[in-house]
């Protein structure tokens, strides 16, 4: 038997344990020259602590099954030492030199897969402790972020913990509530805040601690310290850990102060006569037709305000038109009722749950007094006529457009008796 075949017959004893990472031609190859190093060592040539080189070779081509042991000293006690006694009849003391060589072998490959062992360990550790180390990074990188969009956001951002007290706020959400930021940490929301001010939304906030709710979102009139009000915007949400159990609240507050007043100005100058200020034709509209009966309705019409405008001028004429407006809101709001400018020299009033003509009448009375009154305008004195006509309606107007079509024919009829008072 060849060396070679030696090899061939280490390889074929050594399958079935851990693949290793070479071809079988490199592996052949590779037992090739350990198995003629380690039959130099049975014959005397070498000492037997060669074995542990073949074992750690082997270990290093991943050879790395406890049955590598007991296959390869097999091969060396029985085919190698039974190789040399035929190949070589003179050789003695083969077979103490084979357990030497053995012992050697089982020595270096122990020894081996401790090395490669630990090898794994550290390498595990060292991935480990990188991951670790990168995860960390990142974890600081996400809250270095986090506390810089927490800190300089112009939103209000807070934390509440489970009991309802406040575990963090940045300084938007402190001037919002007209707090001392650093005041806020630990204490309960509703001490900070008072009950009045967070009735509702302290509500929303138990349902989120019970689980009912997983988020709200609502508009609070908040009242500051200094007694001003706010308008918030407010949301919250309950953040869970990875077993759904609530570890704290974080809301998100927006001062919706300015939008409010915008939405209400855009409102008014929607509804309202720009000139006078009283509600425009299409607010009245709206407001008759949802009228509660009885409704007084009287129409006015001014007379002689074209040669006011011809005399003085229209800056004159929008002074005078400004000052009806006055009287008659006076007049009218006094009486329960809302009037409204339709445009050039014409206006209309209206009174809910009118108590009957005499009421329409009385009302009718007091602003043709006021009106024809004397008006002082830069410096002139300017008295203007008015024509009322006046309609009562026992039932809510089904018809808007013959309401206003009575209330005209006889503010008309009035203008044309030159009825005055």
């Amino acid at each position: 038997m060849t060396v070679r075949e030696l090899a061939v017959a280490w390889a074929e004893a050594l399958d079935g344990t851990v693949a290793p990472t070479l071809t079988r031609d490199r592996i052949e190859d590779l037992l090739t020259e350990w198995a003629a190093l380690l039959v130099d060592a049975l014959r005397g040539l070498r000492e037997p602590a060669i074995a542990r080189a073949a074992a750690t070779a082997l270990a290093d081509a991943n050879y790395r099954d406890p049955q590598v042991v007991g296959r390869t000293v097999t091969l060396i006690c029985g085919t190698m030492v039974e190789h040399l006694r035929r190949a070589e009849p003179g050789h003695t003391a083969v077979h103490d030199r084979a357990i030497s060589v053995a012992a050697e072998f089982a020595t270096g490959y122990t020894a081996a897969l401790r090395s490669v062992a630990l090898a794994e360990q550290e390498a595990t550790l060292a991935a480990a402790l990188a991951a670790a180390q990168e995860a960390e990074r990142r974890r600081e990188l996400s809250e270095a972020r986090f506390a810089a969009v927490f800190a300089g956001a112009s939103v209000g951002i807070g934390t509440v913990d489970t009991d309802g007290r406040v575990l963090e706020a940045n300084i938007a959400f402190a001037e919002m509530l007209g707090l001392d930021v650093g005041e806020m940490p630990g204490r309960p929301v509703i001490d900070l805040v008072g009950p009045d001010n967070i009735g509702t939304a302290y509500a929303r906030m138990t349902q989120l601690f019970a689980g009912s709710i997983d988020r709200f979102r609502l508009e609070i009139d908040y009242r500051r310290p200094d007694a001003s009000t706010t308008g918030i915007d407010l949301s919250m949400s309950a953040v869970r850990d990875h077993l759904g159990r609530i570890r704290f609240l974080i809301g998100v507050a927006v001062d919706v102060t300015d939008r409010r007043k915008l939405a209400r100005r855009l409102w008014h100058d929607a509804n309202h006569d720009e000139l006078t200020g009283l509600p425009n034709r299409a607010y009245f509209f709206d407001r008759l037709a949802a009228a509660t009966p009885p409704v007084g309705v009287a129409y006015l019409d001014l007379d002689g305000f074209k040669e006011v405008n011809d005399r003085w001028g229209h800056s004159v004429g929008d002074e005078v038109l400004r000052t009806v407006g006055v009287r008659l809101h006076g007049i009218v709001t006094a009486a329960g009722g809302v009037v409204a400018r339709l445009g050039g020299d014409e206006f209309i009033a209206m009174i809910e749950r009118c108590s009957g003509t005499e009421q329409l009448a009385a009302m009718r009375a007091d602003l043709l007094a006021t009106l024809t009154a004397p008006m002082a305008i830069r410096q002139q004195t300017i008295t203007i006529g008015t024509s009322i006509g006046t309609v009562y309606l026992d039932e809510a107007p089904t018809a808007i457009d013959e309401a206003m079509q009575a209330a005209d024919i006889a503010m008309y009829r009035n203008k044309a008796s030159r009825s005055r008072s």
